[in-house]
């Protein structure tokens, strides 16, 4: 083999390898735009990606048990006095004091001297979106002895300060750079104030962010369930209104038909099979190859039970439609498929109330937005 046969050969492992290295990282990005999928051998559990995106690919799914115990159980990446503390009683409970937590957030806690207002922060109100993730303040109110959510606007004096970096979204992990450029800023406000001040280790949080990341992709899923209609018939945009209407749904500007909670949260939407939105003002000249009812799991109370609502709902609506419930690629969804969907949700409802992130909490709702 003389130099130039070695040397094209090398230059074809080098090649082969970045090519490999850029699938990896690709692939990453993939599963963070549309979340892990579940998947089976035989029956398309209709994983698919977040309405939030428009032109996304439809998903499989098979081999859903494996991709679950690969991941590590938040239990082993809180620790004891880091869990969310909001029991499993309440899983609505939307109290602002529990919105910020050491196991979700870089929390910097500022100590005054005297009585100071909200605009004692202004270099954090000038930087707040300087971060990459959202930011939360709260102010210890000496009239009621509470800790309570502040914005620029807010008039009260304050006797303490918690300035929150969230940690986790659906973006990823806060970068190390960020955490520590926080951590300054923090620092610098309470100099201004001459006040005390409680840092967190910047590498203790990277370090905790990472492995909270992890855990949130392990349960990061959403389902769905197509609905499409006999004989390739095609429904027209009112029909699907109107029954949608009637069912309890409504349009949103997202495009999407939703069916809200009481408290006026999601429980799942009802869109286009081919992502395109629906709109006020061209639902009658809207035609409709196929629907999707799409579950967003981490983000809904119960949501072992209200995948249970939603099969119903999709039940009636094929009914009402004269459609049928099908797999992404056409094939009838069978009840044993429909019930392997159900129990993989509920896996997922264990493995985040294990970990005492609670499906459709306030945490819940900020660590997958």
């Amino acid at each position: 083999m003389n130099e130039l046969q070695i040397s094209l050969l090398a230059l074809g492992v080098v090649v082969v390898l970045a090519v490999y290295a850029y699938s990896g990282w690709q692939q990453r990005q993939y599963r963070r735009k549309f979340g892990a999928v579940f998947q089976q051998a035989n029956e398309d559990a209709l994983y698919r990606s977040s309405p939030k995106e428009p032109n996304s690919a439809n998903l499989g799914a098979e081999n859903a048990s494996d991709e679950l115990q690969a991941e590590g159980n938040i239990s082993h990446v809180l620790s004891s006095d880091q869990r969310i503390s909001t029991p499993q009683a309440s899983h609505k409970s939307d109290n602002q004091s529990v919105l910020i937590d050491s196991s979700t957030d870089y929390v910097a806690v500022i100590t005054t001297k005297s009585l100071v207002g909200s605009d004692s922060l202004a270099m954090l109100w000038q930087q707040r979106f300087d971060f990459g993730k959202s930011i939360h303040v709260y102010g210890l109110n000496v009239e009621g002895g509470e800790w309570e959510r502040v914005i620029p606007e807010s008039r009260l004096p304050y006797a303490a300060f918690k300035l929150a970096l969230q940690l986790v979204d659906r973006a990823g992990a806060v970068s190390e750079a960020r955490l520590a450029d926080f951590r300054d800023l923090a620092r610098m406000i309470a100099l201004q104030l001459q006040a005390d001040v409680v840092l967190p280790d910047v590498a203790d949080a990277f370090t905790h962010a990472l492995a909270l990341d992890k855990f949130c992709a392990s349960v990061d899923q959403m389902t769905g369930l197509n609905i499409f209609p006999r004989d390739g018939r095609v429904l027209s945009g009112s029909e699907v209104a109107h029954w949608a209407g009637q069912h309890g749904l409504s349009l949103q500007p997202d495009g999407l038909f939703h069916m809200r909670d009481p408290q006026g949260y999601t429980l799942f939407s009802l869109g286009n099979f081919d992502n395109t939105p629906f709109q006020h003002y061209s639902i009658e000249q809207h035609r409709v190859g196929g629907l999707t009812l799409l579950l967003d799991v981490p983000c809904v109370d119960l949501p072992t039970l209200c995948f249970d609502q939603m099969v119903e709902l999709a039940k009636q609506l094929a009914h009402d439609l004269g459609s049928e419930m099908k797999d992404d690629h056409h094939v009838a969804l069978s009840e044993p498929g429909i019930a392997l969907i159900r129990e993989q949700i509920s896996v997922i409802e264990g493995k985040m109330l294990e970990g005492k992130v609670i499906p459709g909490s306030a945490q819940a709702r900020r660590l997958f937005s």
